[in-house]
């Protein structure tokens, strides 16, 4: 996916500080960044903005970042998503991967680490896309050979 595409990526963290230095980054590569402080504010932002990822920070206040990965599934079933956390703990990693992350970062977050992570979730929600794109042309195809006979 190039950047040209309008890559918007939601993140989630109670810590404004991480917000800021995050979100700079991002806008310094031209994606388009958003922010949120909790849960709910995530869920209601996502179900009015398509983002393309999101970083979740693992521990917020109104609930897990493992409860929001759920909930972000059903508002953007195809937004890939990062956990991030201070709190690297095997349990973690395996809650966050069951529920739907797509990576997970522990903090202090390099950025060229999460640089890189985004960059290779973006290619493969891509990939995805065009595997799903071939496929509906595939079915779509099939169906008017079949209405031929």
């Amino acid at each position: 996916m190039s950047r040209i595409d309008k890559t918007r990526i939601l993140v989630i963290d109670d810590d404004e500080g991480i917000r800021r230095v995050i979100t700079t980054a991002l806008k310094d590569e031209s994606y388009i960044a958003d922010t949120a402080s909790n849960g709910k504010e995530a869920i209601e932002k996502s179900k009015t903005i398509a983002y393309n990822l999101a970083i979740i920070d693992i521990h917020l206040p109104d609930m897990e970042g493992t409860q929001l990965l759920s909930e972000l599934k059903e508002t953007t079933p195809r937004m890939r998503k990062i956990i991030v956390t201070g709190f690297p703990e095997v349990q973690n990693a395996i809650m966050a991967v069951k529920k739907g992350a797509d990576d997970y970062i522990t903090k202090p977050v390099r950025i060229e680490v999460l640089i890189n992570s985004i960059k290779e979730q973006l290619r493969k929600q891509q990939e995805e896309k065009i595997y799903s794109e071939e496929k509906v042309a595939e079915y779509i195809e099939t169906r008017m050979r079949e209405n031929q006979l």
